[in-house]
């Protein structure tokens, strides 16, 4: 499964030239004194988050199938515990993809109602490349970090 999804990103990259992508999606290059947030930059992680979306579904699918094609009663008790050791890693998997699927869904309505890219916390604005990197963000990196100081110190991690 791994190498499937290499095999999509070099794909992808060759076909921009080299440059890195998301989601099949170049990066978005900013013009110079162009405004925080404007229409075609909220189209432009739309569209990201849209296609995350998309492959995120993708995958439940393939796991769906794979579920019903491979399930098998097998007569060795190793076999059957290994196959369902794997199903059960797999539905793990899916879990978080269905938790970060709703997050998503929040994303796209934030993005909707012109919310899209500022800090909940303090309302600065997150920035294109961290967006990028992470299109559910809703923290700048220094409130980010300031909630993960807080967390070690509290669970003492």
């Amino acid at each position: 499964m791994t190498t499937v999804k290499t095999k999509v990103k070099t794909k992808a990259a060759s076909n921009t030239g080299g440059a890195k992508t998301l989601h099949g999606l170049s990066p978005y290059e900013p013009k110079k004194n162009e405004e925080y947030m404007n229409e075609k930059q909220r189209e432009h992680f739309k569209q990201i988050l849209k296609a995350w979306r998309h492959e995120l579904m993708e995958e439940v699918d393939r796991t769906v199938s794979h579920m019903k094609d491979e399930a098998a009663n097998f007569p060795d008790p190793a076999d059957r515990a290994t196959q369902e050791e794997e199903f059960s890693l797999e539905l793990r998997t899916r879990d978080r993809e269905r938790k970060l699927i709703k997050k998503i869904d929040k994303t796209l309505v934030r993005v909707e109602e012109d919310d899209y890219g500022f800090c909940d916390q303090c309302g600065v604005d997150i920035g294109i490349r961290r967006l990028e990197a992470r299109p559910t963000a809703d923290l700048c990196v220094d409130c980010k970090t300031l909630d993960e100081i807080k967390e070690r110190q509290i669970t003492g991690g």
